[in-house]
């Protein structure tokens, strides 16, 4: 083998050796992926069961029940009005309560419509929401940065005032 051959096997090699890797990398990232959805977006978009998810939104009030040991069964809704049933085995978090934000990762086993979570989060403060919850209830008109949630049907105030701006300002011009 000449110096030339050497040097591209050794090349070749090493470009085969750092494929490899950044193919397992992506593997295993793909394994842990979990997408984010709200009840709203399940009615509208089921998954397929056994894919792994992030689940977010409100604890429906009335609908915490505790079970044998330390299963318990609670209710996930948005503003959409649509209502995921969750079934969580373990300790909850001590700020989960009904009517609060939750984010639950787990998955719908298969022939059931209960989500089996094996993560749940429970908001911090009265002033946190998850991002992605909060972002998702931005765009629809329903949360205000610093507010919370709008009542149902109502424009949340800093949309109003904007609304109210534009419009005066649409009055002034010729």
């Amino acid at each position: 083998m000449t110096r030339k051959q050497k040097r591209l096997a050794v090349i070749a090699g090493g470009m085969s050796f750092i494929l490899v890797a950044v193919l397992l990398v992506m593997f295993a990232f793909s394994q842990s992926v979990a997408y984010f959805y709200m009840p709203g977006d399940l009615a509208n978009n089921p998954v397929a069961p056994g894919t792994r998810i992030r689940l977010g939104g409100l604890v429906s009030s009335g609908s915490v029940v505790r079970g044998e040991g330390s299963v318990v069964r609670f209710a996930v809704t948005d503003p959409s009005g649509e209502i995921v049933n969750v079934r969580y085995q373990g300790i909850l978090p001590d700020l989960f309560r009904e009517g609060q934000g939750v984010v639950t990762e787990g998955r719908f086993e298969t022939g059931s419509n209960v989500f089996t979570a094996d993560t749940v989060l429970a908001k911090h403060d009265e002033t946190y929401m998850p991002k992605d919850v909060a972002d998702r209830l931005k765009a629809q008109g329903l949360w205000e940065e610093g507010k919370g949630a709008a009542p149902r049907g109502q424009v949340p105030q800093g949309e109003a005032k904007a609304q109210e701006a534009q419009a005066q300002a649409t009055k002034a011009t010729p």
